[in-house]
């Protein structure tokens, strides 16, 4: 589910902050000093406002806690979130990321439900879709060596879909094969991560790639497969400035639910298109972006990218490709931890403008 992503991105963006100061509205009751292990960690409460094309703007509120299980391995979290949003979105949900052994060992989980308002373009125009759902996924994966890990996935999602008001009109093929559906979902996952930092990279390299057998329970049965590869490079030029680029590519079987199936902004975090606008079987876009700190505290952004969707990669350009670029503001809200809370305003090639309101980077 669209929102549902979007939720547990707010959750994990979340429990990456620790020691923020007040004045950010997010509250830290630990004042351990640096060290290792559960007890040395920090707790952090933190109302976030945010905004995105699909789900409108709203508050999400957050606690979490932040600790580092030995010396080498990146932030462990546990982290508990709400949020509502201006058209009568609301979800919660509660998410657990664990590193250990020297990042060898790498854990995560995420449960959350959802009560979710967002318009879906189709055929026959822009429909008011109400989704309502729960979620949980299982992550596992081992690492071969520091950089390069495998490991798989499993996911359950349980979805009812219907329009918050009808007007006489119904859901369209493809979309209504899916308007009542459980998910079961077996991942395989590899990750290569050389980037020299987690939150806010300033060199390396990040390849992902994803490969997801589904089964969709709704008035039969079916299975499709899903694969998802994300590229992240970044470069410093100079102390202060940072080159990061994305290249996505998705590819999904002919009997993948909608909510499932390759979407621009959706799978790739790409800025200036609702999640629900570019939706098909096949994808690929490119996003390039300049970051740069004024000061320890500010900084700014400028980016860009092109993109495209079709029903197999030989289509992904047949009705012109998508594209869009932006500014964005940033203020690090954390003295130990790169956290940012990201403002980013967006004009498409529709001459549409949109505006993201976040914690962290896209990428």
């Amino acid at each position: 589910m669209f929102g549902l992503v979007l939720f547990g991105n707010h959750s994990a963006a979340l429990a990456g902050t620790n020691e923020v100061e007040s004045k950010t509205g997010i509250i830290d009751q630990s004042k351990a000093p640096p060290g290792y292990g559960l007890s040395n960690g920090s707790l952090i409460i933190a109302p976030i406002p945010f905004s995105n094309p699909t789900i409108g703007s709203g508050l999400a509120l957050g606690a979490g806690y932040l600790f580092k299980t030995d010396e080498f391995s990146n932030p462990s979290l546990i982290g508990l979130g709400a949020m509502r949003s201006d058209n009568g979105s609301e979800a919660y949900g509660l998410s657990l990321g664990l590193s250990l052994d020297n990042n060898r060992w790498k854990l995560s989980t995420f449960i959350g439900e959802a009560d979710l308002n967002y318009d879906l373009f189709t055929s026959i125009g822009e429909l008011p879709i109400r989704q309502e759902g729960t979620i949980a996924r299982f992550e596992l994966l081992y690492g071969v060596t520091p950089q390069l890990s495998f490991g798989g996935s499993v996911k359950y999602l349980n979805s009812k879909i219907g329009l918050r008001n009808t007007g006489g009109v119904s859901i369209p093929p493809p979309f209504d094969l899916a308007l009542d559906i459980e998910v079961f979902t077996l991942g395989f996952i590899t990750d290569w991560d050389r980037r020299d930092d987690t939150i806010y990279p300033t060199s390396g390299s990040n390849l992902h790639f994803e490969a997801n057998n589904g089964i969709a329970r709704f008035a039969g049965s079916q299975n499709y497969q899903k694969f998802i590869l994300l590229y992240d490079v970044f470069h410093s030029v100079g102390a202060s400035s940072v080159f990061a680029g994305r290249f996505a590519s998705c590819a999904a079987t002919s009997d993948t639910p909608f909510f499932e199936q390759c979407s621009l902004g959706g799978t790739d975090s790409f800025r200036g298109f609702s999640a629900t606008e570019f939706l098909d079987r096949g994808l690929a876009s490119l996003q390039i972006e300049y970051r740069h700190r004024l000061s320890q505290r500010i900084g700014i952004n400028v980016f860009g990218g092109i993109g495209g969707v079709g029903s197999s990669f030989g289509q992904l350009f047949d009705n012109g490709a998508q594209s869009a670029f932006g500014i964005g503001g940033r203020y690090r809200v954390s003295k130990k931890f790169p956290v940012d809370f990201s403002v980013d305003y967006t004009i498409n090639d529709q001459n549409a403008g949109l505006l993201y309101i976040y914690v962290g980077q896209r990428y």
